[in-house]
């Protein structure tokens, strides 16, 4: 499981980029990579929970979004191995 946190570098060319990035968004959760996408308040860019990829395959995916390719955000990738969760997501523990 992961943590991926997309911090602002260069708000201003962050406009000409947001389709290229939200449609980066909606193919990681088509794919059931992504389970969360949110903002970081207040404006300071976003994060996303995902799972079912190797490290390997998180760094790429990373790498692919157009905001981290234009240096609009920089990106912290955190791995997480679950130990206790509520039961409602007991299936990332598998």
């Amino acid at each position: 499981m992961f943590v991926i946190t997309l911090r602002f570098a260069d708000k201003i060319k962050a406009p000409l980029f947001m389709d290229g990035h939200n449609a980066w968004i909606k193919r990681g959760l088509d794919d059931g990579v992504f389970l969360l996408t949110g903002s970081l308040q207040p404006s300071a860019g976003g994060a996303i929970l995902a799972h079912n990829a190797s490290p390997e395959e998180i760094e790429a995916r990373v790498q692919d979004d157009p905001f981290v390719a234009e240096g609009i955000v920089s990106a912290e990738i955190l791995t997480i191995t679950p130990g206790h969760t509520d039961e409602r997501l007991a299936f990332l523990k598998d």
